[in-house]
């Protein structure tokens, strides 16, 4: 039997997300199935689960850093147990939470997770490791969500949180007793919910984002009890459908009553993909805005101020989370360019994502009573290094994962590109040696949802087009893997980066600002002239043969480098042609394959 922690510690937060996670891979289809309102999306589970993924692997990273340095210390008494202080995992937990956020619900949660981190990490010689602690992160993980939505509605998962705090402070007890509270607490507004609004009480549902926010806190019930409070239909994988007969919806809640002065169609909405506030009368029959823009911002206080104020102008379901420099935006508008622009001004937006809510597609189509879209045969799943790539691999027909540098995709979202590629069968690119394990997991996932995948470990994405290049999706599903597996195998990859501090390497010693040359993985030159070193990677790869150089640019990469290097590999070695693709910031300055 796992250990259970007797105090709010670092190892409580580790169990805490463990487990949370775990309960929302249970419920997350029960979850996607109960999205009402705005439209019939599905995916609030899902986006629930991303964000408590991202939130598991930072606080997994910090024990695991700490480990590492006990262990380099020798073990030696004054190094430390191994483990984080509680102020580390809680402020891993709100970080990660908040660079992984999905959709509107992933968005609140993160900023529910921040609220219990500013009061955990307040003091960390431990005055918040007990009961009173438990109660406060409650009461400021509510408070701080209520603020970080721009119209705040009741009935949604602001509602249930707000119930989970209220619950906690009036619990006497240890920790467990006061986690039980908040659970119960937060059940029974769940509850409540259809009576708050109409939509969901048309549709006999739950709100979706409060029965996720139920299933983590009943996480944190067995974190300090060992026990999963499972009576009860809360906890249960179906009852989340609730009778019409519970209660008459109140006349606010039909009405629209109780919202901020001046609230438009649509305005207060928390949720805008995902179930949420409002009835369903608040909303115009159009739809609403057309775009969801999401994005992370480094800004300052003042500033993310202003674009509060300006995005609030442009569109609806505002939310705008995080602090200390670090924001994640979520905004539906018609103008998605203007909120982009928005954020340019404010700050340094950057993993932004904008989806259109178009006819047809998984936004829309439940709504519009549109018949479900027949699935694919094949598809390609592949994740990308840059938006460059990203754009080629799109253009040859594969649904594509974006991996910034430093942001690793995590195993839920190449989960969602399988779902969003709709196809019986799935060929999944990792392009990236550190991501078979994560793909894996994914893969695995997929497997248990009906789709038939195969796993190609690509280490690269230059090894990705070679195998995208022989995909047919019109020949036997083993064959076309075989072909696949085959031409990226038979693809040497290497790439061009800087070195950002001094390091041993296999080519000597490298010092901060050097140019690297990197084959299969390992240094292998290193110099100072961009254009040079890469010309003694591709002689070194030539050297053992080759039909085909592939380069792919980032964006940092010099200008004329292209056109050097074609020239050498043209003037040099003869029947050996060269391909150039545009990366973009793809991390690396340039990526270099030889089939």
């Amino acid at each position: 039997m796992p250990q259970v922690p007797q105090t709010l510690d670092a190892l409580a937060v580790r169990t805490w997300c463990g487990l949370a996670l775990e309960a929302l891979g249970r419920a997350r289809e029960e979850i996607d199935a109960i999205n009402v309102y705005p439209v019939a999306d599905g995916d609030t589970g899902t986006n629930l689960y991303l964000t408590v993924e991202s939130a598991t692997a930072a606080v997994e990273a910090v024990f695991a850093g700490h480990a590492t340095v006990t262990a380099a210390d020798g073990g030696r008494a004054d190094a430390g147990d191994g483990r984080p202080t509680l102020a580390d995992a809680a402020r891993a937990m709100a970080h990660g939470a908040l660079i992984g956020a999905r959709g509107n619900s992933g968005t609140i949660l993160a900023q529910l997770l921040r609220g219990m981190a500013l009061v955990l990490a307040a003091d960390a010689r431990g005055a918040h490791t007990d009961a009173e602690g438990l109660r406060l992160a409650l009461r400021q993980a509510a408070d701080s969500a209520r603020d970080a939505v721009a119209h705040p509605v009741e009935g949604t998962v602001l509602t249930v949180a707000a119930a989970a705090a209220r619950a906690a402070e009036g619990a006497e007890g240890d920790c467990g007793t006061v986690a039980r509270a908040a659970y119960e607490g937060a059940r029974t507004a769940l509850v409540a919910t259809p009576r708050q609004l109409a939509v969901l009480a048309r549709a006999g549902v739950v709100d979706a984002g409060g029965r996720g926010l139920v299933a983590v806190l009943a996480a944190l019930v067995e974190t300090f009890t060992g026990e999963s409070p499972r009576t009860g239909w809360a906890l249960g994988e179906t009852h989340t459908r609730v009778a019409v007969a519970a209660g008459p919806v109140t006349e606010a809640a039909a009405t629209g009553a109780g919202r901020a002065p001046g609230d438009g169609a649509g305005a207060g909405t928390p949720y805008g993909d995902e179930a949420g506030p409002g009835c369903a009368d608040d909303r115009p029959d159009d739809g609403g805005p057309a775009f969801e823009v999401i994005y992370l911002l480094d800004a300052e206080d003042a500033a993310v101020t202003r674009l509060r104020e300006r995005l609030d102008r442009l569109g609806d379901s505002l939310v705008v989370v995080g602090g200390d420099g670090l924001w994640n935006v979520h905004v539906h508008v018609d103008d998605a360019g203007a909120a982009v622009e928005a954020g340019v001004e404010a700050g340094r937006p950057h993993r932004i994502r904008i989806t259109h809510f178009g006819l047809g597609d998984a936004h829309t189509a439940g709504a519009a009573g549109l018949p479900p879209r027949e699935r694919a045969q094949r598809a390609v799943v592949a994740v990308v290094p840059g938006e460059g790539l990203a754009g080629l691999y799109a253009e040859a027909g594969a649904t594509t994962v974006l991996a910034r540098p430093g942001e690793p995709p995590a195993s839920g979202e190449l989960v969602d590109a399988v779902r969003r590629a709709h196809a019986r069968e799935v060929v999944l690119l990792p392009n990236d040696a550190d991501l078979r394990h994560t793909a894996a997991a994914a893969a695995e996932q997929a497997r248990t949802e009906g789709v038939r995948v195969a796993l190609i470990p690509t280490r690269s994405a230059v090894q990705g087009i070679a195998a995208l290049a022989v995909h047919e999706p019109g020949r036997r599903f083993d064959e076309d893997v075989v072909a696949m597996t085959s031409a990226a195998g038979a693809t040497r990859y290497a790439e061009v980066a800087v070195a950002e501090r001094q390091s041993w390497t296999m080519a000597g010693i490298c010092q901060a600002g050097d140019v690297l040359g990197l084959i299969e993985g390992d240094v292998a030159v290193i110099g100072a002239d961009v254009a040079a070193t890469a010309e003694a990677v591709i002689d070194r790869m030539l050297a053992a043969g080759g039909e085909m150089v592939t380069l792919v640019l980032g964006d940092e990469a010099p200008g004329e480098i292209a056109g050097r290097l074609e020239s050498r590999v043209r003037e040099t070695y003869l029947a050996v042609d060269t391909v150039v693709y545009r990366g973009g910031r793809q991390g690396a300055l340039l990526l270099i394959g030889v089939e």
